[in-house]
């Protein structure tokens, strides 16, 4: 049995999280990975941005709608303004929106980085540690966590400096993607950069992120990194059953690894369509939402280019189900489909402010101005 995890008064057992992804991580998704898991672990909300939800944003209200299921909520946020990030933190716990603030220091992609934000923010050493005091002083008894990546990129490292300001400032716990900006996600993430925070920052729990395709790769992270937990991202796009798999690992069980076939594989698709038709409201949405998720679902099985492309365009649930019953649903689980899946290219240039790497403490000219208006990425 794992040692469970505690954030703040919430035990996370085994110690597993869903990563919050932009698109992918709402909450029928959640819901999806939170039933394969039998309740179990902790599922966090896709990126909201502090400006937006202050605001009460349309689109971002609803993204911050939990099912009456989830417990612990947790909610990711993404902001850049200290006062900003304080007001939206104080709006959580004031009016009952979450029961965990996630803070997301992560995103490398240029929209967020171009503005301060995300991956390129940990630089600033002293606007890391406003934004940390704001959400932790304004969360009053909501644990607030933290997710990063290693640095902008191997010339402009962060983590470890990042770790311990958390540390400083009361942030419950760390997760850390092994990757810089610089490399999206590409190349191998440095599961020995995990281990390197863990040993920096004793005092709270430090997960690890990165390049977890299996059951098998969680257990191993935590083996060779110290790490007191695993957050999975791109492993469990159009596999949900991952959490599944997770559990069973971290409770003994390495035998209980699903392998569905194309039939079981098919009956998640189409009941993923159904969800995103009833949460956004409308069927029709709710299948084009899911033509993103076709590809992922289908990874490995024998199915024809035309298939897969017609299968990418429906815009029914009666559309989408009979293509799928034109296919040979007896297939047994693909040897293929266990490897990495999502996104893989790296992408070298980091887009940032003007002079943001001239000094790591000096933090003028960020302000509401360089907020996102828009949430889920």
């Amino acid at each position: 049995m794992s040692t469970p995890l505690q954030i703040g008064p919430h035990t996370v057992r085994p110690p597993v999280v869903l990563a919050p992804m932009a698109g992918i991580t709402n909450a029928p998704f959640r819901t999806l990975c939170r039933e394969f898991s039998g309740g179990k672990g902790l599922f966090v909300s896709e990126m909201i941005t502090t400006r937006a939800l202050v605001e009460r944003n349309e689109k971002t209200m609803q993204l911050i709608h939990f099912d009456a299921s989830e417990r612990p909520r947790s909610i990711q946020l993404y902001g850049v303004d200290p006062a900003t990030v304080g007001k939206a933190v104080r709006m959580i716990a004031e009016e009952d929106l979450a029961d965990h603030i996630d803070l997301n220091f992560g995103c490398p992609v240029p929209k967020v980085t171009r503005k301060g934000g995300g991956s390129a923010l940990p630089y600033k050493r002293h606007l890391l540690r406003a934004i940390l005091r704001e959400a932790v002083s304004g969360a009053g008894d909501l644990p607030v966590t933290m997710k990063m990546r290693k640095g902008i990129d191997d010339d402009h490292i962060t983590f470890l400096d990042a770790g311990r300001i958390a540390v400083e400032e009361g942030v419950t716990a760390i997760a850390l993607h092994g990757r810089t900006a610089a490399q999206h996600y590409g190349g191998t993430a440095d599961w020995d950069a995990i281990a390197r925070l863990k040993e920096h920052v004793p005092e709270i729990p430090v997960l690890g992120n990165g390049d977890i395709w299996s059951a098998e790769d969680a257990l191993r992270m935590v083996r060779e990194t110290g790490c007191d937990g695993v957050v999975v991202g791109r492993g469990c796009l159009g596999r949900p059953w991952l959490f599944s798999d997770l559990v069973a690992a971290f409770e003994g069980r390495t035998e209980d690894i699903a392998r569905p076939a194309l039939r079981e594989v098919a009956d998640v698709m189409v009941r993923h369509a159904a969800l995103l038709g009833e949460w956004i409201g409308d069927e029709s949405k709710g299948v084009v939402d899911f033509r993103k998720h076709v590809a992922w679902y289908l990874k490995g099985f024998a199915v024809g280019s035309e298939m897969r492309k017609r299968l990418a365009i429906t815009s029914s649930l009666e559309e989408l189900r009979s293509g799928l019953d034109e296919l040979d649903l007896d297939q047994p689980w693909p040897a293929g489909a266990d490897g990495p899946r999502g996104r893989t290219s790296g992408n070298n240039r980091v887009v940032l402010p003007d002079g943001w790497l001239k000094d790591p403490y000096d933090c003028a000219g960020v302000g509401e101005d360089a907020e996102l208006d828009t949430s889920g990425g």
